[in-house]
């Protein structure tokens, strides 16, 4: 409650000024029948606040007779503020013991200047967009700035109709009899025709009001947009590991991209993103580089390694390991089978949600051929099949169906994926891919919310055929921790779609890699040769780790590789002998040594995958030798210095732990020495997503 409030409150408790009841019932009166005259002829002329388009299609507004009344009666009532009826009924709406019931229930109040005018109407769209418990002042902040909200300039009224306010806060006073009450609401009672009239106006408009956040006269509010309800897995970031005591390290490949476009968006937001929404892997996988590829499609990939100089730590060296799925030409392309499993929950009402996801689908189309087969099913307070299985060839059909979506309702995400994967079933291509796309901000609250619920599910699912891939959109109530699951345990990937150049990239330039897997359950696994190597550690997939026993078994999971996509990892390692090393060796315990300590062998890497057709591991094998080595990072390629650069900022988002003194500025140079081409300029965007971090806030300001 602001000072003004209190004040107000205070003085009204402390005084004992009888209102006259015929005044007040007077000016009640009079007031409320020229209020309901206003209504009706606002009504007559086909708009929500009385305004009467003029000659050049603009809106002329009639002073009202509400308004009118009011200023006469702050004007004659000047001197004697406290012995006002009107005033005294207002104090009761504002401040008095039954404020809550003409809340009802909490929903707020809304403020009108003196040159506003406010409907019921207007009060029932703004509910539309304010959750059920925000509080008034919070209201009231977004309507008005909290400097220009004062009782001077604003008439203060409840948030529901306000007819029904008054007659309530009438029966609460003294002095008006029942008869008197009866006359005066049936005197200004509207007619059938007329609440007809305004229903139909605001069923008409309030579809272009709520997207647009404007309501009648005037009078804008803001939409509602959820804040700081983003949900990401925390994640602890990868230790150092002592060779001698740990000498293996495993985990499964990542392939998404997801956390590259979140950070994107927060930055251009001008804020840095969450510690926990950064996993440094993804920020590395987002860009493509030159690694060598196989030349058939029997061996999906081959390792390309390199060693370089740490430029963050003179004493360390980054072992850097990169692979390059197969390119898989258009016409090898299997036939496809997809559902869009679309969110058309509230939540999704918003410009870079639902609309930019219907122009998303509508580019992966085009990268579809005639034969293949698109269905939706959405879901919001429940599911339902948008879209029957229909070839592409039918676009106008699938376009259809794209563009009669509409954002409402809460979220039934569960249903929403078991009837998609029902769908996919039902149109099963055995020789082709089957994949249900699910494209959603996370927002599940209705049903089976639970994540690991849902893990469970997606998991046998999987047995079937069936794949998930899941598109992210939107920021304030963004639920990644419950996508990444899905994607992960569905064999599908996971990415983020904050502009539609982001939906082309992921859409049409990377179709082949994120709809047509030529790896499934790829993992990794390096042992390092305690004679050379003293520490290491894992920079990135913290959430991709393995056991060491899982890398021989096939029932366990991991990440699948598209045609053409590219996998970098990298290690941080400490020599042996090297200043840098951080944990002391141990007074009592062995130190042998498997190879001998002249070995050329940093490290031993191992890459286990199946065929997309095959249930049964194959194995890859590859030392990493001093030959892999260069001499300092100037000597390294510029995918090389480029990929270094991505993982120190990303490391720098996280806090740093392990970057010492390096700044944004070194980001920035090594980055620029490492753009290369950049055909797409996704590299110079990097570079000034560097430059925009070194200004943004920490924290996004509440709206």
């Amino acid at each position: 409650m602001t000072d003004e409030l209190k004040k107000l409150e205070d003085a009204f408790r402390s005084q004992s000024v009888s209102p006259r009841s015929e005044a007040k019932a007077e000016a009640f009166a009079a007031a409320m029948i020229a209020f309901e005259e206003e209504k009706i002829s606002a009504a007559s002329q086909g708009t929500l606040d009385g305004t009467r388009l003029n000659k050049q299609g603009g809106d002329t507004k009639p002073l009202s007779k509400w308004r009118r009344i009011m200023n006469g009666l702050n004007t004659k009532l000047s001197y004697g503020l406290m012995g006002s009826a009107s005033v005294a009924v207002l104090a009761l709406v504002v401040v008095g013991p039954n404020v809550s019931d003409l809340l009802d229930g909490g929903v707020g109040i809304l403020p009108i200047t003196q040159n506003e005018t406010k409907s019921s109407e207007v009060r029932r769209t703004k509910e539309q967009t304010v959750p059920s418990n925000a509080v008034s002042e919070e209201v009231i902040g977004e309507a008005v700035p909290a400097e220009q909200s004062t009782l001077a300039d604003s008439v203060l009224v409840p948030a529901k109709p306000l007819t029904q306010d008054i007659q309530h806060s009438t029966r609460l006073l003294s002095g008006l009899g029942e008869a008197q009450e009866a006359a005066r609401v049936q005197k200004r009672a509207p007619s059938p025709q007329v609440k007809s009239s305004v229903g139909q106006s605001l069923q008409a408009e309030s579809s272009a009001q709520f997207s647009s956040g404007r309501v009648s006269g005037d009078l804008i509010f803001p939409q509602y947009r959820d804040q700081g309800r983003d949900k990401f897995e925390e994640i602890e970031t990868n230790p150092i590991k002592v060779v001698s005591e740990d000498p293996v390290s495993t985990f499964s490949v990542d392939v998404d991209t997801a956390s590259y476009a979140f950070m994107r968006s927060s930055i251009n937001n001008g804020v840095l993103p969450q510690k926990d929404a950064v996993r440094v892997e993804e920020l590395i996988n987002y860009f493509d580089y030159a690694y060598d590829v196989p030349e058939d499609r029997s061996e999906p990939f081959k390792a390309n390694i390199t060693i370089v100089p740490t430029p963050w730590n003179e004493g360390t060296k980054l072992m850097s390991i990169g692979i390059k799925g197969y390119e898989l030409a258009r016409e090898e392309a299997p036939p496809a089978n997809l559902v869009f499993l679309i969110d058309t929950s509230g939540s999704m009402n918003d410009p870079n949600k639902l609309p930019l996801l219907r122009n998303s689908f509508k580019l992966l189309l085009s990268t579809l051929r005639p034969d293949d087969t698109v269905s939706i099913v959405t879901y919001a307070g429940n599911a339902g099949t948008a879209l029957e299985p229909t070839k592409v060839s039918e676009s106008s059909k699938i376009l259809s169906a794209l563009d009669n979506l509409n954002a409402s309702g809460s979220t039934a995400g569960a249903e929403g994926i078991r009837q998609a994967y029902n769908l996919a079933e039902s149109s099963f291509k055995a020789d082709g891919i089957n994949r249900v796309i699910l494209a959603t901000d996370g927002d599940f609250n209705v049903g089976i919310s639970n994540p690991e619920e849902l893990k469970g599910f997606v998991e046998r699912k999987r047995k079937t055929g069936v794949t998930l891939s899941v598109l992210g959109f939107g920021r304030g109530n963004y639920n990644d921790a419950l996508m990444q699951k899905l994607a992960q345990n569905g064999n599908g990937n996971a990415a983020y779609i904050d502009t539609l150049s982001e939906a082309r990239k992921v859409l049409v330039e990377e179709a082949g890699s994120t709809l047509f897997p030529i790896a499934k359950d790829v993992k990794l696994q390096v042992e390092f040769n305690p004679a050379l190597v003293s520490e290491y550690r894992l920079i990135g997939y913290e959430t991709r780790a393995l056991k060491r026993e899982d890398f021989n078994n096939d029932k366990v999971d991991a990440g699948d590789i598209g045609a053409g996509h590219t996998v970098t990892a990298l290690y941080e390692i400490t020599p042996v002998g090297s200043s840098a090393q951080r944990i002391d060796d141990l007074r009592y315990g062995e130190n042998a040594t498997t190879l001998a300590a002249d070995s050329s062998e940093y490290a031993f890497l191992k890459m286990r995958y199946k065929l997309p057709d095959s249930d049964i591991s194959q194995l890859v094998t590859r030392p990493v030798t001093v030959a892999d080595e260069v001499s300092s990072t100037v000597a390294a390629s510029t995918d090389a210095r480029f990929a270094v650069s991505v993982a120190a900022f990303g490391q720098m988002l996280r806090g740093g732990e392990y970057t010492g003194s390096y700044t944004y500025d070194d980001v920035i140079a090594l980055a620029q020495s490492g753009k290369g081409d950049d055909e797409f300029g996704y590299r110079a965007e990097f570079i000034n997503l560097v430059r925009l971090a070194k200004t943004a806030a920490t924290l996004e300001p509440l709206e």
